[in-house]
């Protein structure tokens, strides 16, 4: 398991059947997810200071993940 904080696993952790059937049938639920696991890894690396951002392009990337998030979180409603 990554020690990169915000996983779908932590931020949905009893959605994890729903989450792979739905990565399995909706393609772009799975799209969703690859494109939160990339912005989330920009902003772990971001604060990590592997990489260097402006503040800017750091709240962007947080503000990015966000909207993913609910993305996310609406589909597993549905």
């Amino acid at each position: 398991m990554s020690n990169t904080p915000h996983t779908l696993h932590e931020e949905f952790p009893g959605d994890a059947q729903k989450i792979s059937a739905l990565k399995s049938t909706d393609a772009h639920f799975a799209k969703l997810l690859i494109e939160y696991d990339v912005v989330n890894d920009k902003v772990h690396r971001a604060e990590t200071r592997l990489d260097l951002l402006t503040e800017e392009e750091e709240e962007t990337l947080r503000k990015l993940r966000a909207r993913l998030k609910d993305q996310i979180a609406a589909a597993l409603r549905k």
